[in-house]
């Protein structure tokens, strides 16, 4: 058993059943027997206390009973020798016969006679008292048992005890709760020599304990019989009350105990389900207890700062995703940007590599005209290599919430035209610069504005269908100035439209798909606008494609 123990380990149940048994059971039981017999003891020795008690009591009431017989029949017999006639001595007995109902039958016989008397027994309920006269005859008192009962027993009415009452040569005189087989049975138990006037217990079973008090004077054997009726209620019955409330006593702690363990258990239980769940991957797993008086304050404790930390967790979680994805579109756009920026960068590199190789050559003469026209291209693909440039620059300024910004007040209309001069439109299509006739002046930033109309400008003709004309407009909203760049585009769903400002997002189609681009566009554009004080919105319905409108702050006049 030691070797089961310690190769396997115990259940909270099943330990907790153990300690019942060795703290609660097994001491409990050996209380209760060690109590059983005291108690039984303690009754034992009562109920023997009480027989000799009642065999006392008896003793002395037969001696009252005696006294008062002797004195009554002294009395008669005195008055007897006033009278002259059997007559008149018969006349005076059957009035004292009247007076005193104890007497059942008053006579004066000879010796013959007394004869007839003797036949009386306890069968007949009556017993003979006979007293020799100085002339040789007897004077017989037939005494009524009833009353003699009533006399000797009037102390110990309700007692269940067996009492007899026996005369010469243990003829029975009076008895209570009388059977005939204890009886019989106390008799044949008593020792062949008796003490005289002193209380004997005897017997053979000590439960049931038998007295008898051989009185000298008179003449007579009290026998008290404890019966089973009385040993019962005495010792029995407490008996069965100890044992019975030691039970129930067993039951209840079992009970609350086993209501207390199944409580435990279910908490318990789901602490390990939680944990498992953890264990797994499931986060988003809580343990939900089972409260009530039986759930002690560790477990409620436990509970709640193992939920505290699955939040933490789970938030963690949420954000180590999150970051997981954005670290997977940066790897998905790192092969796409890095091809993209070098292409972007390879164009105008390129144009300016070739035009300033024609104009260093010396083998050909290059005219006036031709030498101005290459010069602009040559500074206008260095501002767009610079853009660019710029562009890649200045997101760790907006991540990091480190840029800086120059505000003052700029007319839009020249922003918007100087933006438009910058725009590579190798497509050709046709801008309506509607801001041109707005004399506004705005709040920003002169290079950080142009920047940005420049990128909106260059993303409405990448991503316009064919022939289609990009569209800018104003119009004032309060102390606010909204530009809006409109261009012909399919409508983009709500849910797409909030992604667009995100680092490398573009909306998945086949336009997309044919047209070179990081995906860095807005989200710089975005950061721009923020840092000068301003607000950029999206919008895609079918009045117009796709429409950027830029919200900035009014300068006072």
């Amino acid at each position: 058993m030691v070797q089961f123990f310690s190769k396997r380990r115990l259940k909270i149940a099943e330990q907790i059943i153990i300690v019942i048994f060795f703290a609660v059971l097994i001491p409990m039981t050996v209380s209760g027997v060690i109590i059983n017999n005291i108690n039984q003891q303690s009754n034992r020795a009562q109920l023997r206390d009480a027989a000799v008690m009642i065999a006392n009591i008896v003793s002395e009431e037969i001696d009252v009973f005696e006294h008062s017989i002797n004195n009554e029949l002294a009395q008669i017999i005195a008055t007897l020798q006033y009278y002259n006639s059997p007559q008149q001595e018969q006349k005076y007995l059957d009035t004292i016969n009247l007076e005193l109902p104890i007497y059942k039958e008053l006579a004066l016989v000879d010796k013959e006679g007394l004869e007839k008397y003797n036949s009386y027994n306890i069968q007949d309920d009556y017993v003979v008292v006979n007293r020799l006269l100085n002339d040789g005859r007897y004077i017989v008192a037939v005494l009524d048992l009833k009353s003699l009962k009533e006399n000797l027993f009037r102390t110990l009415a309700g007692d269940k005890r067996e009492i007899y009452v026996l005369g010469e040569g243990e003829t029975l005189i009076a008895s209570a709760n009388y059977s005939e087989e204890s009886f019989k049975k106390s008799l044949e138990q008593l020792p062949k020599k008796l003490e005289t006037d002193k209380v004997v217990v005897y017997g053979d079973i000590k439960n049931q304990p038998l007295v008898y008090l051989k009185k000298s004077n008179p003449d007579a054997l009290i026998i008290v019989n404890t019966t089973k009726y009385v040993t019962r209620h005495a010792i029995d019955y407490n008996r069965d009350k100890i044992i019975l409330s030691i039970i129930i006593t067993i039951l209840t702690v079992f009970f609350v105990v086993g209501l207390y363990t199944y409580y435990l258990y279910i908490n318990i239980r789901q602490l390990f389900k939680a944990i498992i769940a953890i264990s797994k991957g499931n986060y988003e797993r809580r343990i939900r207890l089972l409260t009530n008086i039986f759930t002690p304050f560790e477990i409620v404790f436990l509970g709640n700062e193992f939920n505290r930390m699955v939040n933490q967790i789970h938030k963690s979680y949420i954000q180590l995703k999150k970051k997981n994805k954005e670290l997977k579109q940066m790897d998905e756009f790192r092969s796409n940007m890095v091809d993209t920026v070098s292409h972007e960068f390879r164009t105008p590199l390129t144009s300016i590599q070739g035009y300033t190789s024609r104009l260093l050559r010396q083998d050909i003469k290059i005219d006036e005209e031709t030498r101005q026209k290459s010069l602009k291209i040559i500074k206008k693909q260095s501002e767009r290599l610079k853009r660019m440039i710029e562009d890649l620059l200045v997101i760790p300024d907006i991540e990091g919430a480190r840029l800086n910004v120059d505000l003052k007040n700029i007319p839009i209309n020249s922003i918007i035209e100087s933006s438009i001069m910058l725009v590579r439109n190798d497509s050709e299509k046709e801008i309506i610069n509607n801001v041109q006739d707005c004399q506004i002046e705005i709040i920003a930033d002169n290079d950080r504005i142009e920047q940005v109309f420049v990128n909106l400008i260059e993303n409405a003709i990448k991503y316009s269908k064919e022939d289609s004309e990009i569209i800018l407009d104003y119009e004032i909203q309060g102390d606010r100035l909204v530009v809006s760049v409109k261009n012909e585009y399919d409508i983009i769903p709500r849910e797409k439209l909030k992604t667009l400002f995100e680092k490398f997002t573009r909306v998945d189609d086949k336009t997309t798909r044919t047209t070179r681009g990081t995906g860095l566009g807005l989200y710089i554009v975005k950061g721009l606008v923020e840092a000068m004080n301003g607000e950029i919105r999206l919008y895609s319905n079918e009045e117009y494609g796709f429409c950027v409108k830029v919200y900035m702050p009014i300068a006072n006049t």
